[in-house]
């Protein structure tokens, strides 16, 4: 499942949620040269990404921070940027800006403590603004619950967009990242997976305020889980068809 976009548009322009994009974008671009000497980029991610084991002996605590704004490759930026566009307007439109940019900073740096916590003595870099965008997911659900989110679903060479509720897509994501989690080795390379579950948990945790804010269950009972405004209408693309030849 690959979601493509909700059905949940903006009141506003979200433009902590661009600046946030156009951030991650400038400082992947600013030493992507260095991905063409494997030992210059790995002894750059030691220098600014969260190294466990450094933190335990007390070096680059900036990590923690500095983690959040860097990527491994151009597919994992891209892919990052894909899911803040799609659910971070909606986190925005209701926190506001300020208040948005800070609960992102908040959910990353505890994303990153969630991570830090499963390994504490790995040397291996942890990058990535997954695990803050990991809460901006989280909070989303406790939101817009039932919110439609288009997902694009691969079956070999069949290709289908789906609309799906956002509890759906977005429950099944969290249960992944606690699998891998539970079942990966803490140790080793590849996915942050208690980064991005502790992100997910964090930012509903840091929405809960909120949702009491605007009612609580009175909040669902009156939005039936959906977004407070009408839903963003897309039509489907139709697909040409070639007539047999007899």
């Amino acid at each position: 499942m690959f979601p493509l976009r909700d059905h949940n548009p903006s009141r506003r322009t979200p433009y902590v949620t661009l600046a946030l994009i156009a951030a991650n974008v400038v400082v992947f671009v600013s030493y992507f040269h260095l991905f063409a000497d494997p030992r210059a980029v790995q002894g750059f991610f030691i220098e600014w990404a969260l190294v466990p084991a450094a933190v335990t002996e007390g070096h680059h605590l900036t990590g923690f921070l500095t983690s959040m704004f860097l990527h491994g490759g151009l597919m994992h930026l891209a892919g990052n940027m894909l899911f803040l566009w799609i659910f971070g307007d909606n986190m925005e439109d209701e926190f506001g800006p300020l208040g948005f940019l800070l609960f992102y900073l908040a959910c990353g740096l505890l994303a990153a403590g969630g991570q830090y916590l499963a390994a504490p003595q790995s040397m291996v870099p942890m990058v990535g603004a997954s695990g803050a965008i990991a809460g901006v997911m989280g909070g989303y659900l406790l939101l817009f619950p039932k919110a439609r989110v288009d997902i694009l679903v691969i079956l070999v060479f069949i290709f289908r967009v789906i609309p799906i509720p956002a509890w759906l897509m977005l429950g099944v994501w969290f249960a992944l990242q606690l699998f891998a989690g539970v079942s990966a080795p803490q140790d080793g390379g590849g996915v942050a997976y208690w980064a991005h579950a502790g992100g997910f948990a964090a930012g509903l945790a840091l929405t809960l305020p909120l949702w009491l804010r605007l009612g609580g269950p009175a909040y669902w009972a009156r939005t039936h889980g959906h977004p407070p405004h009408p839903e963003g209408l897309y039509r489907r693309s139709p697909i040409p068809k070639v007539k047999r030849r007899r």
